[in-house]
């Protein structure tokens, strides 16, 4: 218990941004799992992304685009290759891009780079592929509103294949953000849904995980949303953990964690068990 307690904060102070993730990454092993660095997706050096194919890969594997978490303010698609090469040891080919962060920009700009990622890797990699967006904690939210609000992605999102959200903050207003970063949303007002939300129709099957134990982003979130969107028709898949965090549940994929049994929760088992049936086709 003391082991786990230890191991699982060091993975949340990196998770949430206090340092590198060099420990979940270092004690990953790398082996069946290549990994290509730095395609370009859009201008500048937060406009690229890294893609991990498993060996042997089929060529109808999916493709999981990870959008990872930091509150908009801090992150790095190197600091994720532990969760990409979990999520890529399911078969699946997985997409890691940056984006833009506060204070250079603020809400819209990190989903629209969302968007340009997801548009650049299906016509890429993705090309003929189901293709999932997935994410943790503010990365969630980049994915889950690429997902369900056809603002982003326009008729490109009736193709995606799901979107998986860890720990996401689908609704918060301007008291739960100080500095402003969505201070130029309607009302300052951060929504995963659309603003017609008759418009969550077409959204793709969702798996929503999220931690009972999660004091950054409360589980009520989840339940919430997942109610709306399966109102409106959508597929939705939602699981809870007793006892898991907010940086404990994106720390369950490191492999360190599982390999010890010490993830706390089956976060990794869950997504490969509700990958196989995200066949639809993924052309751009």
């Amino acid at each position: 218990m003391i082991l786990r307690r230890h191991v699982l904060c060091a993975l949340a102070l990196a998770a949430t941004g206090c340092s590198p993730l060099d420990l979940a990454n270092g004690l990953t092993p790398s082996g069946g799992i290549s990994r290509q660095p730095d395609i370009s997706y859009g201008p500048g050096e937060r406009g690229r992304y890294d893609l991990y194919t498993p060996d042997g890969a089929s060529p109808r594997a999916p493709l999981i685009v990870f959008f990872y978490g930091g509150g908009w303010r801090s992150g790095a698609r190197g600091d994720y290759g532990f969760a990409a090469r979990a999520l890529a040891s399911t078969g699946a080919l997985v997409a890691v891009p940056d984006y833009r962060l506060f204070p250079e920009v603020r809400w819209p700009a990190f989903v629209e780079d969302g968007a340009a990622a997801v548009r650049a890797i299906r016509a890429g990699p993705g090309r003929d592929r189901p293709v999932i967006l997935a994410g943790h904690s503010a990365g969630a939210f980049n994915a889950m509103a690429l997902a369900c609000d056809p603002r982003w992605l326009g008729a490109g999102r009736d193709s995606l294949a799901g979107g998986i959200g860890l720990a996401c903050p689908f609704d918060f207003g301007p008291a739960d953000d100080p500095s402003g970063i969505f201070a130029t949303a309607p009302a300052a007002r951060a929504r995963v849904a659309p603003p017609d939300e008759a418009a969550l129709r077409g959204t793709p099957p969702l798996l929503l995980l999220h931690g009972k134990a999660d004091t950054t982003v409360r589980p009520e979130q989840t339940t919430r949303f997942a109610a709306l969107a399966r109102s409106h028709g959508v597929p939705v898949e939602e699981r809870l953990y007793d006892g898991v965090s907010h940086a404990g549940i994106i720390a369950a994929l490191a492999a360190p964690l599982r390999a010890l049994g010490l993830e706390g929760a089956p976060v990794l088992d869950d997504v490969a068990r509700w990958l196989p049936g995200r066949t639809s086709p993924g052309p751009a």
